[in-house]
């Protein structure tokens, strides 16, 4: 006797709706879900409120169709993006050389403190020369940028605007498998890398909240904005016609600033489809109403929360490298200082990069801090035994070209900036933000292998072609 024929349960019966919405929707069972609670929420809303008024759009949702629109919101966003760093380098300047006139001007009381207490050179060497002119450096450089960056970027958060930008870059994280909010994230990291990768916080899933942590540091920081804006205004903006070098220079920066985005993206995507394979979560985003910004939590939230927190990381950090590099630019081997033995080592696989032994050794000891990576090469290449300022961008052009900078080096130095390993900060805030030891070292190598792989095909293509 043949057995019964069992009938079909509910629960299959769903299961089988349930994977049919799902290819229906191109394979997002979360925003099918969505997207019906919604349009029933809508159709009891218009059966529960009769108003035989037309209905008319507020201002909200017309500005929303905007912002949120395929064919304006990115331009839109690039436009506020390039106006809140204008912002930023504008507003930053004073602020930096007042600051540093008075750290720099305080350490000429340090040292008449030494010479009355009848210290000696090493000791004054190492704590004066090294360890406060560094930190000199990074207060000087670091504060005024962060203490205008964040408050603006605070301030398009409270305004609502933040949220419309993670909807606007959510397909496209969506097709690397990643999450909407790293949007948000990576912008934190605009300001500074170690505060995106706390931010990565607001990602519930743990494998998009590593990709986020992972891929953060492919945004420039406030630390390497004053080296990649010097480079390129000396070698980019120099070979403009007159009165359109800051033109050119801020051209070739938000080039720049759109290749790491770029890349964020290209490792994003990578990383899901390896070592962190998994679906994409669902962004369920509502846009929050625009509302008045509260200018005091506004301040308070940025110079607080964010400027003096990372300022505080990044001083821990840089103290004793400043130490260190004076100790290894005074120490002399054979009448050549360890800093110039370093860089003769270093020197074969910075020329196979397009860089020299010097910047890459810089960039080595300016891991505590991106910004005393310009000082440590111009000590380097001066010889002057502690980290040296330069008065004027022409000072600086002409104390390049004497070393062998071409165009090349230009280039290949701002890719490298941009592309490369994270500061001390932000791999201490990745090992806190993730608690791996492995996580962290994967933060640093990824990175580290692109702008070596990035740098080596630019500059090895540009001598095969003869333009170098």
């Amino acid at each position: 006797m043949s057995a019964a024929i069992k009938p079909i349960s509910p629960l299959a019966e769903a299961c089988a709706e349930a994977e049919s919405i799902r290819l229906d929707s191109g394979g997002s069972l979360g925003d099918a879900i969505v997207a019906d609670i919604y349009a029933n929420a809508e159709t009891i809303a218009r059966r529960a409120v009769k108003n035989d008024a037309k209905h008319t759009k507020g201002w909200d949702a017309k500005l929303d169709d905007i912002l949120t629109s395929r064919l304006l919101g990115y331009p839109i966003m690039l436009v506020l993006l390039s106006v809140v760093f204008w912002i930023t380098v504008e507003g930053a300047n004073l602020p930096s050389e007042m600051i540093a006139s008075v750290l720099f001007g305080f350490q000429d009381q340090l040292t008449e403190w030494f010479q009355v207490w009848g210290a000696p050179a090493w000791l004054h060497g190492v704590l004066v020369l090294g360890l406060y002119r560094a930190l000199a450096w990074v207060v000087s450089v670091m504060l005024p940028p962060m203490a205008i960056f964040f408050p603006l970027f605070t301030l398009l958060e409270d305004l609502g605007y933040l949220p419309r930008v993670a909807f606007n870059l959510d397909s496209l994280f969506k097709k690397c498998k990643a999450c909407g909010k790293q949007a948000l994230t990576m912008c934190m990291g605009f300001g500074c890398n170690a505060a995106g990768v706390v931010s990565c916080r607001i990602i519930d899933s743990p494998r998009e909240r590593l990709i986020a942590i992972v891929t953060n540091n492919f945004v420039p920081c406030n630390g390497r904005f004053p080296t990649l804006i010097a480079v390129a205004t000396i070698f980019m903006g120099g070979a403009a016609a007159a009165g359109s070098e800051t033109l050119i220079a801020s051209g070739v920066i938000t080039a720049l600033v759109l290749i790491g985005v770029a890349v964020t993206f290209a490792a994003s995507w990578a990383l899901s489809h390896t070592v962190l394979k998994g679906e994409p979560s669902a962004l369920v985003l509502e846009l929050p109403p625009y509302r008045k910004p509260q200018f005091g939590a506004v301040i308070y939230r940025s110079m607080i929360d964010r400027t003096l927190f990372v300022l505080k990381r990044a001083v821990f950090m840089a103290a004793p490298a400043g130490a260190i590099t004076w100790i290894l630019g005074n120490a002399y081997i054979g009448g050549m200082s360890v800093i110039g033995h370093l860089a003769s080592w270093l020197h074969p696989l910075g020329h196979a990069i397009g860089l020299d032994g010097f910047i890459l050794l810089a960039f080595i000891l300016g891991l505590p801090a991106n910004e005393i990576v310009v000082p440590i090469l111009l000590m380097s290449y001066l010889s002057s035994g502690f980290m040296v300022e330069f008065e004027s961008l022409e000072q600086l052009r002409a104390i390049l070209v004497n070393n062998g900078w071409t165009w090349l080096t230009a280039v290949c130095t701002m890719l490298f900036c941009l592309l490369h390993w994270p500061c001390t900060t932000t791999l201490l805030s990745a090992y806190k933000e993730s608690g791996s030891i492995k996580w962290t070292f994967a933060a640093f190598a990824i990175p580290t292998v692109i702008a070596f792989a990035v740098c080596f095909v630019v500059a090895q293509t540009a001598r095969g072609l003869g333009l170098a």
